[in-house]
Parts: structure tokens; C-alpha cells; sequence
């Protein structure tokens, strides 16, 4: 199911740009701040600092969008190690909302580099980071995804009551199937349904961050680890 023509700009309330998606009535970023969010909700949750500082980074990126989230992490990867050595596979459903990249010019400082890509072009590497983008349905994508590889996963679907097929417990299976042991999926969700199927495909999970919201994020793991927010 594709989203085309149905994207509309935002300005969010950190003064950064988003889209609001008008064919399900949900922006792709919280409006209390794009680029917040993205390094709130989903660098920080996943140490992503902390994990450049060994040389090497994986991260899976889960409904990619317009690439804040996984753009947000190489920028504060690069900034603790520029020699890590970073890769990116985003998955993502829509072409449309990838082309509109170029549009965009947030205060993260590696984005430049982003708008290499297109729906025409889904992978680019510079220096020693390489992005790749896997289109079609994430259920279908994440198969061909290697067992124990991603040092970080962020998952960032549209809402579970809009899009419920993207929080099932067969997907997250997948994730926990492709996670290292003792990495962090972080999510903006912290619904009873998604942490229900997080724990039934394996992950114990935990609070993530407040950002934006009444509730708090979603943590989870496969390991019991000692988490400092």
C-alpha cells in the first residue's frame, strides 16, 4: 500500500520540517520536534555514541522515511568517532516520501549527503558510511536481513492503530532474529498491543525516553542490560 500525493509539509515545533501523511492523518515526526525526536527518542535510547567509540556500527532503520532518525545517528557517530565504520539499511514502503528528501535541510549535520538519495537511487556511500535502502513491504524486506547484525534497530511506523500490520509479532520475530545480542530497538510506541508482541517474539523491553508525548517510548532487547537514559 503506497502513500503517494497525500504528503504535506509541517513545520514541527522545533522549527524543523516534516510531512504530514493526509492518506492516514499522521505526520512522520512527533510535532513537538522533528529532529528532537530523532535524536531523543532514537540516538540516545540506542547508545548510539557510545557504540562509534568501538569502531563499527550497524543500523537497521525501520520505515525510513525521510531519514532523520538513521541521519541523526551517523552525525553523532561521526562527531564521537570519525572513523567508524557506519552502515544504514533503511526499509521503507513508499518511493514518494524518499524523493522528498530533497526538500529538506535540517540541522543534521550528514542530511547533505542524504539527498544523493531517490526513489531511483537507494543507496549511496561516502567515506565510510554507507546507506541503503530496501523498498517494498518490511515484512517481506526484513527476511533477506542477516541473523544477529544490527547494532541499533529503529522502528517507526506509523501508529499501531492506523497501521497495525507493522507491529505484529511476526515482524518484531524478524527483528529480534536480525539484533545483536545486547542491542537496543527503540520505538515511539509504548502501547500494550506492541510490547505484548515484543515480548511474544523474545524482546524484554522496558520505558524508553518521554518526548512530545504522555507516555513514554519502548526500549527492548534481548538480554537483560543496564540501561542509563
Amino acid at each position: 500500500m503506497a502513500f503517494i500525493q497525500k504528503l504535506k509539509k509541517i513545520i514541527t515545533a522545533d522549527n524543523t520540517e516534516s510531512f504530514l501523511n493526509e492518506e492516514v492523518q499522521e505526520s512522520y515526526h512527533s510535532h513537538s520536534g522533528a529532529v528532537e525526536e530523532a535524536y531523543k527518542k532514537y540516538v540516545i535510547p540506542c547508545k548510539i555514541k557510545e557504540l562509534a567509540k568501538t569502531g563499527e556500527l550497524k543500523i537497521l532503520d525501520v520505515c525510513f522515511g525521510i531519514g532523520y532518525n538513521s541521519a541523526a545517528a551517523i552525525s553523532a557517530a561521526l562527531e564521537e568517532n570519525p572513523n567508524c565504520q557506519i552502515e544504514v539499511i533503511g526499509l521503507e514502503l513508499d518511493p514518494d516520501i524518499i524523493n522528498k528528501i530533497q526538500e529538506l535541510s535540517p540541522p543534521i549535520p550528514f542530511y547533505q549527503h542524504y539527498k544523493q538519495l531517490s526513489a531511483n537511487t537507494l543507496q549511496f556511500t561516502k567515506d565510510n558510511v554507507t546507506v541503503k535502502i530496501l523498498l517494498g513491504d518490511a515484512h517481506q524486506t526484513s527476511t533477506t536481513l542477516q541473523d544477529n547484525y544490527f547494532d541499533a534497530i529503529f522502528f517507526d511506523p506509523f501508529s499501531p492503530k492506523t497501521h497495525p500490520h507493522m507491529w505484529t509479532t511476526s515482524l518484531f520475530a524478524e527483528m529480534y532474529r536480525v539484533i545483536k545480542e545486547h542491542a537496543i530497538l527503540a520505538t515511539y510506541s509504548c502501547a500494550r498491543v506492541v510490547r505484548d508482541n515484543m515480548k511474544e517474539a523474545g524482546f524484554i523491553y522496558d520505558d524508553g525516553p518521554i518526548v512530545g508525548r504522555r507516555g513514554p517510548g519502548t526500549i527492548a532487547f534481548k538480554m537483560e542490560i543496564t540501561l542509563k537514559i
